[in-house]
């Protein structure tokens, strides 16, 4: 059944040439940078921000085009906050501050704006302590109100039963999209815990209060959960238009023992049943700008396969972005069926572009591609990502686009001969331009700006330093401005020798 859909598929995207195109102008391409795994914590302010540079610059090598980066692990802040303390995980004791002081997200947000890359602030909603946690600072959440909390498997949850949580964890993420210039925000898949065995769930007592209306328990905790995911929609929007909220949920919708007219063939955990997390509904209302299901698994897994569930999403999930989250280490370590010689990337980047849908992926984890894991780095900069992507367009979030850059001049400076271009006019925050992307065209060469091989920066900057060379040849040179959804302006074009 899954061999047959996915042949029909293929065919059907020959005939529209995606599947062939090998570099796609638009893509998202996203790299999660954890830090609850504790790999920055005592970390003295210049070795942290050394590793992170260290990083960013690999990745920028890579293609990657976006940070997804972890500022909130445990109702804690990896920023300036007076809602919730510094965390743990950044200085090794919660609640105390960075010495010397530093504010990571700005300070990452600064550094990937540089290398025009997006930054999305990623935060766990409801986990309030993990269980390594073995101190509370006195203005955490938990510490304040330990009503408000439930023990499971060691850690601490803040209840998503009660209203009283979901309104402080907007004014959390209302307080970061105020006062920094983040790209998007993004969840996670914990929302109710994931199952442990002996374990329940302490929330009659919510039940009692505020079930009614609800048949059972179930229908209830995903209602909690989707008023939480909606509302927080709702008040990134209503603070910032263009900020993306995104939500990276478990791989498995459900299962089709669950679900035998819209499960998977599949047989694991599962978001509808075990999390209480209605993805498909979020994604089909609208609630969400991105979905980026965890697809940690290799093709051919007996009971999640990868295969599998890339169709599976790609048919369910298309009414906003589809990205895949791919797990780098189990890509570069399992075999390819076809050929067992070599590893599975290439039919995992295969795949995703032959599904309509899919627009992207985001890899887990960032270390992982820095350190090119079975060369995986390589193969991204040098092959699957060797050309710039611009980010996907998101025309229900807006759809017009800006007005093109002015004035295009090469001067002569002392560091060189630059091109420079001036900001066009605009009027609302969708009409500003934020980044430009540069174009060069050799002679006799047609001006084809869908062509990503043709880009040569996608930058903040209003200018870019030209490869002087005896000016012999006359080169054209395009730039066109991005607003903050990434439309596209028309072209401006300026003939340069170089």
């Amino acid at each position: 059944m899954i061999a047959t859909l996915l042949a029909t598929m293929l065919l059907a995207g020959a005939t529209q040439l995606r599947a062939a195109s090998l570099h796609s102008k638009r893509e998202f391409r996203g790299a999660w940078i954890q830090t609850v795994n504790g790999q920055f914590t005592g970390m003295s302010t210049a070795a942290m921000q050394q590793t992170l540079k260290q990083q960013l610059d690999e990745l920028q090598r890579d293609g990657v085009n976006a940070i997804i980066f972890q500022v909130r692990p445990e109702c804690d802040a990896f920023y300036e906050s007076k809602i919730e303390p510094w965390s743990r995980f950044l200085t090794g004791v919660q609640g105390q501050a960075p010495l010397p002081y530093w504010d990571p997200l700005k300070w990452m947000i600064a550094q990937c704006h540089r290398r025009g890359m997006e930054l999305h602030a990623w935060i766990n909603p409801y986990r309030a302590k993990t269980a390594g946690t073995k101190a509370l600072a006195r203005n955490h959440v938990a510490a304040l109100y330990p009503n408000r909390t439930f023990a499971y498997n060691g850690q601490l949850i803040l209840n998503p039963g009660l209203p009283e949580n979901r309104e402080h964890i907007c004014r959390v993420i209302d307080d970061i999209v105020t006062r920094y210039d983040v790209d998007g925000i993004h969840i996670d898949d914990y929302f109710y815990p994931y199952p442990a065995a002996g374990q329940t769930i302490a929330d009659d007592q919510e039940f009692r209060r505020y079930g009614g209306g609800f048949a059972n328990k179930n229908d209830w905790r995903r209602n909690n959960v989707s008023a939480f995911v909606q509302q927080l929609g709702q008040t990134i929007k209503d603070r910032k238009p263009w900020v993306k909220f995104g939500v990276s949920p478990f791989g498995i919708y459900r299962n089709k023992k669950s679900d035998p007219v819209n499960g998977s063939a599949t047989s694991g955990l599962q978001n509808y049943d075990d999390l209480y997390a209605d993805v498909l509904l979020w994604v089909n209302k609208g609630w969400v700008d991105y979905c980026v299901p965890q697809l940690y698994w290799k093709i051919g897994h007996p009971a999640a396969d990868y295969q599998t569930l890339a169709i599976w999403w790609n048919k369910y999930a298309g009414n906003r972005p589809l990205y895949i989250g791919e797990s780098v280490e189990k890509t570069v370590k399992e075999p390819d069926l076809k050929n067992p010689a070599t590893n599975q990337m290439e039919a995992k980047f295969k795949l995703r572009r032959m599904l309509p849908n899919v627009q992207g992926a985001v890899l887990w984890y960032a270390k992982a591609v820095a350190d090119n894991m079975g060369s995986y780095g390589t193969a991204l900069r040098t092959y699957y990502w060797k050309t710039p992507a611009l980010q996907p367009l998101m025309p229900f979030i807006d759809h017009k686009r800006p007005k093109k850059p002015k004035h295009l001049e090469a001067v002569w400076t002392e560091d060189g001969l630059v091109l420079f271009w001036e900001e066009p006019k605009g009027k609302r925050w969708g009409d500003f331009a934020q980044k430009y992307v540069v174009y060069r065209f050799a002679p006799g060469e047609d001006i084809d700006i869908e062509n990503p091989a043709k880009i040569v920066a996608i930058t903040h900057d209003k200018w870019i330093k030209l490869p002087y060379n005896k000016g012999e040849v006359k080169y054209t040179y395009v730039v066109t401005a991005l607003d903050r959804m990434s439309n596209e302006s028309r072209k401006a074009k300026k003939k340069v020798l170089l």
